[in-house]
């Protein structure tokens, strides 16, 4: 199975993967987990980071080759993923995370988020407990 991590849990796999809810590490444990990332995650980063946020406080070249050297797949934002916004219910504001469902529902592959408005989206999302 793919699983396709938000850009606050990818972080905590990345950095502080003792802040992942236990079902995310053991999914990431999992041999026949298939871990993704989204290029929008690296664009938020970049941009939250550029704002000062600390909880963004990462240079996103090294999450990136991070995660590229630790078995993770890149799902670029595709014009058909881009589209496909505009067919989400207007649940949640956040551009980044419209775009990652989006994906998801495109490509047929889970999204995990700890967000529950995120999880109020149809198609294939998992809210994670902490």
């Amino acid at each position: 199975m793919t699983a396709l991590l938000d850009t606050h849990l990818l972080l905590w796999a990345a950095g502080l993967p003792d802040r992942l809810p236990l079902e995310v590490r053991e999914l990431l444990a999992d041999p026949a987990t298939e871990p993704a990332y989204s290029a929008a995650s690296l664009w938020e980063v970049a941009i939250k980071s550029g704002l000062g946020r600390t909880d963004f406080s990462v240079d996103p070249r090294l999450l990136r080759r991070g995660l590229l050297e630790n078995g993770y797949t890149e799902l670029p934002v595709t014009g058909t993923h881009a589209v496909a916004v505009d067919l989400l219910p207007e649940i949640h504001k956040d551009p980044f995370d419209r775009i990652l469902i989006a994906q998801a529902q495109v490509e047929g592959i889970t999204l995990w988020t700890m967000d529950e408005v995120v999880g109020r989206y149809p198609g294939p999302i998992r809210v994670a407990k902490q």
